[in-house]
């Protein structure tokens, strides 16, 4: 977790440590207020319907191969189980995911897969690890993404301008420019617009005659004045994560709402993180995220982020959107509800244990064990290349020191601190409240 500068005395370090090895009473922390239905964005329960169905549905992909619950999939708690996964030209679900040896991957996807749970809150504004796409009032919509002028409108908000770009993405669902023709438009940079990679696919959706009526029920215009465009799809794909991974119902929120007090280890863990531990600098809010950007110093695996013609394996994170020197490294505090079921961790998903994720973050770590990577096989793969560049390994730490560097945490207050973020569960949003669809109205093989 993302910590904030200021270090603890010894004192105040021991102290938090012999009051959880004695289980010994802790006074009540600063805790945020509980979550109630007004935080949330409203609903249009018809098109959350339609978006259950899409968000399972392979017509979205260049390919038709693979549909967004292919990486997002409520057994891995709405996240893949991979560190980095495989996309395109892949197939199975999680960890036991592999390429397709008929038409293989060409990379894996550079970061892990992000949790999606309590998107539809208000106060969720940007979107992505790097925040490249955000609620900002200059930009067509009220939201600012990497088109720039040229977003479409109509969008219901941030969480349904994301929901556009994986499908444009060549090794997450759009395939290669060879493959398909929405592929080829995005090679070509015909993304929005007639002709474009999302009117090509809006195209497919409304010649399936299930969608065209289910839209139609939502925005009555569609099929009268106007046709169905991506647009609408990533409204109705927002509307159905919203409701199925609204997250608030945990022993922690029971304790908010004065309802079962939380006790024991997850108690001893809730006054470190909202006391002398200052997790709570970074992980503050109803959702425990600050939704800032922080140096973490999480060792860089995989592909890394570059443009088509780079080929270093690093991923400066928010200074690739705003250009910043002093953003290099820096990525999205993440929201821990069910964290304790949502990795591999960090921005790469270098860390399969939470305990060591966070014994790294605190510095108790010597040396990174490439163990900790979760990486389903992909021939040729380059997944070690920044980790054996010292240049890099160097560059990562300075960036971590210079954003307040590691909170020292002994294996007593790490153990407290998972207890309470095991309380952070809630069932009912792991569960999902309307489920994946068994069929799809393209009549494409559901899910993958």
């Amino acid at each position: 977790m993302t910590q904030q500068p200021r270090r603890p005395t010894r004192a105040l370090i021991a102290a938090a440590c012999m009051a959880v090895l004695a289980g010994a009473a802790v006074a009540e922390p600063h805790l945020p207020a509980p979550v109630t239905d007004a935080d949330y964005l409203p609903t249009n329960q018809g098109a959350a319907q339609l978006g259950r169905l899409l968000f399972s549905d392979p017509i979205l992909s260049g390919n038709r191969n693979i549909s967004c619950t292919g990486c997002h999939h409520p057994r891995f708690a709405t996240a893949d189980g991979a560190s980095l996964g495989l996309g395109e030209g892949s197939i199975g679900l999680g960890p036991a995911r592999r390429a397709d040896p008929a038409n293989p991957p060409e990379a894996r996807i550079p970061r892990n897969a992000p949790a999606l749970f309590n998107l539809g809150a208000r106060e969720f504004r940007v979107m992505f690890h790097d925040g490249r796409v955000e609620a900002d009032p200059a930009f067509p919509g009220g939201v600012r993404t990497p088109l720039g002028e040229d977003m479409p409108t109509g969008l219901d908000g941030v969480l349904a301008a994301q929901a556009m770009f994986p499908v444009t993405s060549a090794d997450e669902m759009a395939g290669h420019m060879r493959e398909n023709d929405v592929a080829k438009a995005v090679r070509m940079g015909r993304i929005a617009g007639p002709g474009g990679a999302w009117a090509l696919i809006a195209a497919r959706v409304a010649a399936v005659p299930e969608y065209a009526a289910m839209a139609a029920g939502v925005w009555p215009a569609i099929g009268t004045t106007r046709d169905l465009r991506f647009v609408d799809i990533a409204n109705a794909m927002a509307a159905f994560m919203a409701v199925e991974w609204r997250s608030d119902d945990s022993p922690f929120d029971a304790h908010l709402r004065a309802q079962v007090p939380l006790t024991g280890p997850a108690a001893d863990g809730m006054a470190l993180f909202y006391g002398d531990g200052g997790c709570a600098a970074c992980h503050s809010g109803p959702f425990q995220t600050d939704h800032d950007f922080h140096a973490m110093g999480v060792p860089q695996i995989g592909p890394g982020k570059k443009l088509a013609f780079e080929r270093h394996s690093r991923d400066l994170g928010r200074q690739g959107v705003t250009g910043r020197a002093e953003d290099a490294y820096r990525f999205r505090t993440p929201s821990l509800r069910n964290v304790v079921l949502t990795g591999p961790w960090g921005h790469d998903g270098a860390y399969a244990d939470l305990a060591t994720f966070l014994r790294g973050h605190s510095g108790a770590e010597d040396a990174y064990d490439r163990a900790q990577a979760v990486l389903p096989v992909l021939e040729g793969a380059s997944d070690w290349a920044a980790l054996d560049d010292p240049a890099e390994l160097a560059a990562i730490r300075a960036a971590s020191d210079r954003d307040g560097g590691p909170k020292a945490l002994n294996a007593a207050q790490i153990d407290a601190l998972i207890a309470f973020l095991g309380a952070l569960s809630d069932p009912v949003a792991l569960a999902g409240r309307m489920g994946v669809p068994d069929v799809v109205p393209s009549g494409l093989p559901p899910g993958g």
